[in-house]
């Protein structure tokens, strides 16, 4: 699956992947003004241009990149892990994507609601979740 930024300067293919998810935390709705929708790619992507892209620790466990020259978001990258949760607006082909899950369910705010029926976790049960994976989030 191939994708690219808006200016076309960072390019990054991945497996086939064909399902979305929303993250609906408060620092992806300030990243991108809503809910992240992404396609998560468990393992790291082939990524080109990475003279156009600046990578912001935005916690201890992760860092977001975005292309600085156009300013498309691209990844959420949990540190440690070759887990790239990618932006879903990079990737042309999506008509067969289906809406799968909602994490920080709890944290969306009411001004917006999905009408599609997806698997829906709290901040504290994705939290247990990484924790029985022996992950630190």
């Amino acid at each position: 699956m191939k994708g690219h930024c808006l200016c076309g300067n960072v390019a990054i293919e991945v497996e086939d992947i064909d399902t979305v998810e929303a993250c609906h935390c408060s620092m992806c709705r300030r990243w991108g003004s809503g809910p992240l929708m992404a396609v998560h790619s468990k393992a790291k992507p082939d990524i080109k241009g990475q003279n156009s892209i600046t990578v912001y620790s935005s916690s201890d466990w992760a860092e977001r990149a975005f292309c600085h020259k156009c300013g498309t978001n691209l990844y959420y990258h949990q540190l440690g892990s070759d887990e790239y949760v990618l932006s879903v607006g990079l990737f042309q082909d999506i008509n067969n994507f289906d809406f799968t899950s909602q994490i920080f369910i709890d944290k969306k705010p009411d001004y917006y609601e999905f009408a599609n029926v997806t698997v829906e976790l709290t901040e504290q049960q994705l939290f247990d979740k990484f924790a029985k994976k022996g992950m630190n989030p």
